[in-house]
């Protein structure tokens, strides 16, 4: 059934695909505030630690969905073709290239935290953050496999199925936080080990449905194994330049944490992991009907139903707009209720005025984010990722990082100007 909606009509596979991933990416961006609301608690420097992890823990994320994107868009492009033992196979290709990557990746930033969160400039969070990342990296296997599973199921045209499992996950992740970090007194690596055993959770419901009830359209048995290398390109030519831009956003967040150490201080640190968080779940909608465009346009280019794909794009495009206006409204007219509730206890208590300020101004480039992303995925969908991953990165960083260094040091408007280079980045780069 999921099949038949993926290649039917576009804009009602578009919506029946959207909102459960909305549901989905909401939940995994509360995974974050969760462990903030938590963590702040334990003060402010130990809230700014964990946010000095943040664009490192953003890392393992973005390659989990950026491989995830790379299986959809494969398996989807087969479906299309009506290949299905070329999807089966290509569904057990994606699995053991996640684990590899998985591996090569986590070798490297246990190697690596340290200098990386020296030149991001933690000072005295240090402890805080390595406390915490440590622990996440170790573990980091089940936040890229729990990620890059969901793009299996995307591609079978399935997005409820893993909201389930994300909703199941959450619910565990709210309830181990507080048992973790004061009962059992671990601090920020007690919120670590909260997250990791939410994230093999996932990956155990997904085996269950794979290989125990086996009620899945796919197939990812070592059975349909059969080492192909124009399905490995496949996932790979998507799948790597969809986790650089995920990436991109990583690069950006320690870019920016460090510029605004140098025009602010670790409070202004703060205000922007924990900022950033929020404007990360108003800008969820978005990236929900962006993931869900990639398997509807992947199905049709396979099945070479060109005016679909046309049809999908404007539809995203229409209805990404509408959402952007709304949240902007909403996060603006609500932004002092919603600073207080993450800094209201101890020494997080004086971010409270600069996050509100933060959330006033910084939702003015939503609207014009419903355009670009929107068009960075159709990319993603024919399996031009390179072209999507260029796309991002200009819009993401180079507008932004430039106009946020000219407005914050060179016309000296400090955090402010920051801020105000990222809103301006956004709505120059969107409208090019």
């Amino acid at each position: 059934a999921n099949v038949d909606i993926m290649l039917g009509n576009p804009k009602q596979a578009l919506i029946k695909m959207s909102i459960p991933l909305i549901i989905s990416l909401l939940i995994t961006s509360f995974y974050n505030l969760i462990d903030a609301a938590w963590v702040s608690g334990l003060g402010a420097d130990a809230l700014a630690g964990v946010g000095f992890f943040t664009p490192i823990f953003m890392i393992l994320v973005g390659f989990g969905n950026g491989l995830g994107s790379g299986s959809a868009f494969a398996i989807s492009k087969y479906i299309g073709e009506k290949n299905k033992p070329k999807a089966d196979n290509a569904s057990i290709h994606s699995i053991l290239i996640d684990i590899v990557i998985s591996l090569i990746i986590t070798v490297l930033l246990l190697i690596f935290l340290n200098p990386i969160l020296e030149i991001m400039g933690a000072g005295q969070t240090m402890g805080y953050a390595t406390d915490y990342g440590n622990i996440i990296l170790v573990g980091s296997i089940l936040v890229i496999l729990s990620n890059a599973l969901y793009g299996i199921f995307r591609g079978e045209g399935d997005t409820k199925r893993p909201m389930y499992a994300m909703i199941a996950s959450a619910i565990l992740n709210m309830i181990l936080d507080p048992i973790f970090i004061y009962t059992f007194n671990l601090g920020v690596k007690g919120a670590a080990v909260a997250t990791l055993i939410s994230a093999l959770f996932v990956i155990l419901i997904m085996i269950y449905w794979f290989y125990i009830k086996k009620d899945t359209y796919l197939k990812p048995v070592f059975a349909n194994f059969n080492f192909r290398k124009d399905i490995s390109t496949d996932i790979v030519k998507v799948g790597i330049p969809a986790s650089v831009q995920l990436l991109n956003n990583a690069f950006f967040a320690a870019v920016f944490s460090a510029l605004l150490t140098y025009v602010g201080s670790t409070d202004s640190v703060a205000v922007y992991s924990t900022g950033w968080r929020i404007v990360t779940i108003g800008t969820t909608p978005l990236l929900a009907i962006g993931t869900a465009l990639i398997s509807v346009i992947a199905a049709n280019y396979g099945a070479k139903n060109y005016k679909n794909i046309q049809i999908a794009h404007r539809y995203a495009m229409k209805v990404s707009i509408v959402i952007a206006v709304v949240v902007m409204i909403l996060t603006n007219v609500f932004a002092g209720d919603i600073a207080s509730v993450f800094a209201s206890s101890g020494s997080s208590v004086r971010i409270a005025p600069e996050l509100t300020a933060f959330l006033s101004w910084i939702v003015i480039y939503y609207p014009t984010m419903a355009v670009g992303v929107a068009s960075t995925y159709v990319f993603q969908g024919i399996g031009k990722g390179i072209t999507a991953m260029f796309q991002t990165i200009l819009r993401e960083t180079g507008f932004t990082i430039f106009f946020a260094v000219l407005l914050g040091v060179v016309l000296g408007y400090g955090v402010w100007g920051a801020w105000m280079g990222i809103v301006l980045g956004e709505v120059v780069s969107n409208n090019i």
